[in-house]
């Protein structure tokens, strides 16, 4: 991935796990590689000419096979059904009944 995107993220927790991402969520193939030309592509400005320790994440793992047969495109597939189910469920679960319940300043909040 660009690592030099204001949008790319990097983050490694204490098990050792590194999680690699776009904030903006525009890199169906990372943390392995950005698309050709990314319309969210712009520079990181506030470490210019940084100079970085050996703190930096661990190296990206070997990509796997067949991520070029189709594997981003699944995976966009998988994340529409997850979005598509979320509305459903919470009105299952009576998410907007229990907030119609709640005192008058948490009803305040946007939903």
């Amino acid at each position: 991935m660009r690592t030099d995107c204001k949008n790319y993220e990097s983050r490694t927790y204490p098990t050792g796990e590194t999680v690699r991402k776009c904030n903006i969520d525009l890199a169906p193939e990372a943390p392995w590689r950005c698309p050709e030309n990314c319309a969210g592509f712009a520079p990181r400005l506030a470490d210019v000419n940084w100079a970085h320790g050996n703190l930096l994440a661990p190296p990206t793992p070997p990509e796997p096979p067949g991520l070029d047969n189709g594997a981003a495109e699944l995976l966009d597939e998988a994340e529409d059904i997850i979005n598509a189910a979320g509305p459903r469920i919470m009105a299952e679960l009576g998410v907007d009944r229990d907030r119609q319940k709640a005192p008058w300043w948490k009803r305040l909040r946007k939903k």
